[in-house]
């Protein structure tokens, strides 16, 4: 495809969707898209709560808890290279096709991890899986984004990216009837929670075949016929389903439309155009990334090495139920209060919280263990989330997606990877001595990613809460931005940063 205009067009398709009322139609983009995440919480859960079950020869692989942190690791290392390859698809061909090729992607690959006959077998299989999940999180929060008004973005993108936390509390319940040998053989169990993931992802598939494409991203590819055709549609339903009236707009862009955007624009804008955006993104991405990827991808682990746990999965549950009534219940105040105040509050009380824990790790039990994850994470939830809705608002239309797996893969890959595998690796050196405070120091890394990240958004903080995308960052092609993508003099939106 050659990147060159195609032509003009002025459209008022931005206004109008974002001055839509939440109706019935929204809550097909939030079941239809939305529920990818659940599918992320359920395997890394299952994988946290199988950790034991995988262990022994014969009904299980084999695997050590070096094992355990590597197949963590493996997930999240598919997870980046998912996001990139498939970020700049989605940019070049579609929210549509990539959000439902990522998703097959998943299922394929969780069959297989359900059929694991060794233990490379399993972490190809994880690295393949993550692939499809990071390919995901590019093409969805970028389709949601673009589908949700303006006035919802910020708690409809917390509270989906929050839902996580619901998968998680059903992969912990799940594994308490697949673990108990008198229900199910061992050699079934772990199995049979891979393969129910499947038939999740293929009933969500179902569903999603419903979404339209982006609106915004036709009308800028030379598609503006089917953008009308499908606002001119939601419109419709949104009158005849429920009743509503909707205003008449006034407010348009002109764009220069192009069938595709070239990578090195796509990083001319990253790096050059909005420096202070990019070093905003890396550090709430790495701080998020490590604390969860390190605490809870070992957390089930911590649990059984050493405060004698046999069953870890109400634990799990009420982790994770914690997260997702976080993410939840504070989500609407990232519209009231703001971004900058709400992320910043989030990252820094969670860390503080965090290095506490660890400084007093040698006393606790499980269940206190448990009690302090779920009040640091009832708050660090919420402002992981808002990584996710920072890095989907504060970019140009064209490179939403690729900024999107961009930092989410630079991110993941400094938190995410190195993250499991350090906490493997100490949790596997104080395995021998029984000595819990061992593995304080990762702790104290996640604490300090966490705080720094907090200092960072009250400094360098985009306030986009009820702003419209494209007076977050103007797309690059609009009119009024000369052939460098620098804002022309009829620019009137802030200034790149």
């Amino acid at each position: 495809m050659s990147a060159v205009e195609t032509g003009r067009v002025t459209t008022d398709i931005p206004a109008r969707l974002d001055r839509l009322p939440w109706a019935r139609w929204h809550w097909l983009v939030v079941i239809g898209l939305g529920t990818v995440w659940i599918l992320d919480g359920l395997e890394v859960t299952i994988v946290g709560s199988m950790s034991a079950a995988l262990k022994p020869e014969g009904p299980g692989l084999g695997l050590s808890n070096f094992d355990v942190g590597l197949a963590g690791a493996m997930y999240v290392a598919g997870a980046c290279v998912g996001a990139l390859f498939f970020g700049q698809l989605t940019d070049r061909f579609g929210r549509k096709k990539l959000f439902l090729l990522t998703l097959g992607v998943y299922t394929v690959a969780t069959v297989l991890t359900a059929f694991s006959m060794s233990p490379w077998w399993y972490f190809g299989a994880r690295f393949l899986t993550g692939a499809g999940i990071g390919g995901e999180y590019a093409a969805i929060n970028s389709a949601i984004d673009e589908l949700i008004p303006a006035k919802y973005r910020g708690r409809v993108d917390v509270a989906i990216n929050g839902s996580f936390w619901i998968g998680a509390a059903g992969g912990a319940l799940l594994t308490i009837p697949l673990l108990d040998p008198t229900v199910i053989d061992p050699a079934w169990g772990w199995r049979l929670a891979f393969g129910l993931g499947a038939i999740l992802a293929v009933g969500i598939l179902v569903v999603r075949r419903n979404v339209p494409e982006s609106p915004r991203w036709l009308f800028i590819h030379g598609r503006q016929d089917e953008a009308e055709e499908i606002v001119r549609d939601i419109e419709r339903r949104v009158r005849e389903e429920d009743g509503l009236e909707l205003t008449d707009v006034s407010d348009s862009i002109t764009i220069r439309q192009r069938r595709s955007i070239g990578m090195g624009e796509i990083a001319h804008t990253v790096f050059t155009l909005y420096p202070k955006r990019t070093i905003l993104c890396f550090s709430l991405f790495v701080g998020q990334a490590f604390l969860y990827n390190a605490f809870f991808f070992t957390y089930g682990d911590t649990l059984t090495t050493f405060l004698d746990v046999k069953q870890t999965g109400w634990f799990l549950a009420i982790f994770a139920a914690s997260n997702f009534i976080g993410a939840l219940s504070l989500s609407p105040l990232f519209d009231r209060i703001g971004r900058v105040k709400m992320i910043a509050g989030t990252y820094i009380l969670s860390g503080v919280l965090l290095g506490a824990t660890g400084m007093f790790l040698g006393s606790v039990t499980a269940v206190t263990l448990t009690l302090m994850g779920a009040i640091i994470f009832f708050f660090a939830s919420a402002g992981a989330s808002a990584a996710y809705l920072t890095a989907s608002e504060v970019f140009p239309m064209e490179t939403r997606a690729m900024c999107i797996a961009f930092f989410y893969a630079i991110g993941t890959a400094a938190g995410g990877i190195s993250g499991p595998l350090l906490f493997g690796a100490l949790i596997e050196n104080a395995a021998d001595s029984g000595d819990i405070t061992k593995i304080a120091i990762g702790y104290f890394i996640g604490a300090a990613l966490m705080i720094a990240g907090g200092i960072v958004e009250i400094f360098l903080g985009v306030r986009a809460e009820g702003q419209s995308l494209e007076s977050i960052a103007q797309p690059l092609t609009a009119e009024d931005v000369d052939d460098t993508g620098r804002p022309g003099p009829g620019h009137s939106t802030p200034a790149p940063a």
